[in-house]
């Protein structure tokens, strides 16, 4: 099982991107950090720098044919740096495309309003982003976790480092399902 983690140059909220990367390694699979430019991503603990992490492929170079899933870790400036970035998004879309499970945390799903993905879904985010979920036509609540099989793949959302717990679990569960 290999699963995409796409963050941005900079931001991403650390425990965000670590905690389901070891999840999914303990499962048995190979997770892969993807980002828009080569060499190494600089994470935050909330506005604070904290550790940086190599990248192994960019977004140009990572055909989703290649992945069986995808995650999207938060941190604000994280996926705002991914939607500005056309090939990052157009990789999302992808994933909706392929009808593979794509996973998002917190802000991540920002990045889901911009591949134009969320339209008739029901997802959880931070609570700031309800309002952009509901204009591009998804369902925003507030739980822990939010499974959504409402379309072509199966879409985990999260609303912050707190409900990573129920993310992971939620992660693995669907993870086992395509890998059985």
């Amino acid at each position: 099982m290999k699963v995409a983690f796409l963050v941005a140059p900079e931001g991403v909220e650390q425990a965000e991107l670590t905690d389901p990367w070891d999840t999914v390694r303990e499962a048995g699979g190979t997770p892969v950090l993807v980002s828009t430019k080569r060499g190494s991503v600089q994470a935050f603990e909330h506005l604070d720098k904290a550790e940086t992490f190599p990248v192994n492929q960019t977004v140009s170079d990572a055909p989703v044919d290649d992945y069986d899933a995808l995650v999207l870790p938060g941190g604000v400036a994280n996926p705002d740096f991914l939607r500005m970035d056309k090939k990052a998004v157009a990789f999302v879309k992808g994933f909706f495309d392929a009808a593979k499970p794509v996973a998002a945390i917190c802000h991540g799903s920002w990045t889901l309003v911009e591949a134009d993905v969320v339209r008739g879904r029901t997802l959880t985010s931070w609570p700031s982003l309800a309002t952009d979920i509901r204009n591009a036509g998804g369902t925003w609540v507030d739980e822990e976790v939010k499974v959504c099989t409402a379309g072509p793949n199966v879409l985990i959302t999260s609303r912050k480092p707190a409900d990573l717990k129920a993310f992971d679990d939620a992660l693995v569960a669907e993870l086992t399902k395509v890998t059985h």
